[in-house]
């Protein structure tokens, strides 16, 4: 079983990074991705963004908060990752892209 990601896109915001209790960096950001299309029907231009939440941890995330800002184009390569947790009570639902190279 894979569980892989490749993604190519653009900073949306400047990276935040934070420390966990045991002094390990993680490196927050949002990543745009975009396709384009001509429309069969109207031959007019389309376009779609998605945006990914990115995480990376350690040494990865203390060299993506120092190089990327607003606007950098990054190659990122990871894995999917899920979770969950209760607000107000409802439970919110959370996809995130774990770095592993950038």
């Amino acid at each position: 079983m894979v569980n892989k990601v490749t993604l190519i896109g653009s900073l949306g915001k400047d990276p935040e990074v934070n420390h966990t209790p045991s002094g390990t960096s993680i490196c927050s950001f949002s990543l745009a991705t975009s396709e384009k299309w001509k429309d069969k029907n109207t031959g007019e231009q389309k376009e779609k963004t998605e945006w990914h939440r990115i995480k990376a941890f350690g040494m990865i995330s203390d060299l993506c908060g120092k190089y990327l800002k607003k606007g950098s184009k990054v190659f990122i390569e990871g894995k999917i990752s899920y979770s969950s947790y209760e607000k107000d009570g409802r439970t919110i639902y959370q996809t995130d892209i774990i770095a592993n190279e950038v």
